[in-house]
């Protein structure tokens, strides 16, 4: 049996540590901030993912899975050490590296034996070579792996359990780690297909290419949609007629508010940064980030023409909160972007959201209305802002919502509604890249 340590205790690396010891291995996670790792010998999980809380508590209750704040204890007999810390941007759009060095540092001051040190961060490339020269000088052998995470909230479980593929950079003559990275995969490649070698600074480049060819997609079909509009252009039609090609494929081609969450708007503006370190510039990486951020106000300026110019006073209900279902994750949400617009506007904000309002209110304190009951989000107000897709929000009661609301206004953000003849319920509805309805 491989036994391994995760240090992080984060999105990334709980679903790691967790889902590495419900395929039967011996996993202890390790994190610095002692509150959360109490919290999490008590079953209780910082973050939601569907299906992780049940996950953690039967792998802990098992044995095979603990949580500490001792680095050292947690190396005994440790044959594979996962870096799953965070690399926030800096200023630039560079990701801030000092946690993954610090704890390189720590893992080569106090690991007992040879090592292989897994880095599941998401890096820069380079960043593998210079994590294995910080540890060249320790008094044990450490190779270094490059193994990108592609999780996407919401349904994390599932994607490591049943992975697409699972990238794992590897320098010639790292054998060991090559023999030890095949058996801890094992259980989740039976086939023998998923695991695809190259070097680390290959997989350093997927993972950040991956993610912007996708966030490149989105922007694309946002830019279509404003078209759309102007020329009376459905951009629901043209995803079907352009997705519909088997070279295209239709996934990640819904155009809405922006993308966001913890991913995309950081990856794309990183790599852009690590390529101009390089003296190169990916022009179609960053034309996609500037697209992305223009398109955030989108949806206000479209409320504001409704209003003739003027939003002070008006009350909006915005429906969804997270940046995408199935997870509390609000960071670079476009709701928060719209929130912040709003309120610039001199609007009154009522939110809900099936789980992300906690994290919301800590954003915003009393300057939003946060409501439990989505029907009480729209009482008297003079909009309906839909930005997540929910699936409680998918067939909503529309003849009560037209009763509670003061102007009945529908700015559907997702495009969840385009079937409904909302103009013939007596709504003033619009949605991105289609023609409005008018009562």
């Amino acid at each position: 049996m491989v036994k391994l340590c995760v240090i992080g205790t984060g999105y990334v690396g709980l679903v790691t540590g967790t889902c590495f010891a419900a395929t039967g291995q011996r996993v202890v996670c390790v994190d610095k901030d002692a509150s959360k790792i109490e919290r999490l010998n008590r079953y209780e999980i910082p973050i939601y993912e569907p299906g992780l809380e049940e996950m953690v508590k039967e792998n802990a209750s098992a044995g095979r899975l603990t949580f500490t704040t001792d680095l050292a204890a947690a190396l005994r007999d440790v044959d594979l050490a996962f870096i799953a810390v965070g690399t926030p941007p800096t200023h630039d759009g560079e990701a801030d590296l000092s946690a993954v060095f610090a704890v390189a540092q720590e893992l080569a001051a106090h690991t007992a034996r040879d090592l292989v040190i897994v880095n599941k961060s998401t890096v820069p490339v380079g960043t593998n070579a210079q994590v294995q020269k910080l540890v060249s000088d320790a008094a044990h052998d450490i190779q270094v792996v490059s193994n990108p995470e592609f999780l996407k909230e919401g349904g994390a479980i599932s994607d490591f359990m049943y992975p697409d593929r699972i990238v794992i950079g590897v320098r010639p003559g790292h054998d060991r780690a090559r023999r030890l990275m095949e058996r801890v995969y094992h259980p989740l490649n039976l086939s023998n297909t998923k695991i695809v070698w190259m070097n680390p600074e290959s997989a350093e480049v997927t993972k950040y290419a991956a993610n912007t060819m996708l966030a490149m997609r989105i922007s694309f079909m946002n830019e279509l949609a404003v078209l759309c509009e102007e020329v009376g252009a459905d951009v629901q039609s043209i995803r079907m007629g352009v997705g519909s090609d088997p070279r295209i494929g239709s996934q990640f081609l819904h155009a809405g508010p922006g993308y966001g969450g913890s991913c995309f708007p950081k990856d794309v503006k990183a790599l852009v940064a690590a390529a101009r370190r390089h003296g190169i510039e990916l022009e179609l990486a960053d034309a996609t980030n500037r697209v992305n951020v223009r398109h955030r106000s989108f949806l206000v300026r479209k409320l504001k023409r409704h209003f003739g110019g003027d939003l002070a006073g008006k009350r909006i209900a915005i429906w969804g909160l997270a940046f995408k279902p199935g997870t509390d994750d609000i960071r670079e949400s476009p709701s928060i972007t719209t929130i912040e617009f709003l309120l610039n506007e001199g609007c009154e904000i009522v939110g809900h959201d099936p789980e992300a309002m906690e994290n919301v209110r800590e954003m915003f304190g009393d300057s939003v209305t946060l409501v439990d009951d989505a029907y009480d989000a729209v009482k008297d107000a003079d909009a309906l802002m839909l930005l997540t897709e929910w699936r409680e929000f998918q067939y909503p009661e529309f003849g009560r919502i037209h009763e509670l609301m003061r102007t009945p206004v529908i700015l559907d953000g997702r495009n969840i509604w385009v079937t409904y003849k909302l103009g013939e319920q007596g709504f003033e509805y619009a949605g991105v890249g289609i023609q409005h309805e008018s009562a």
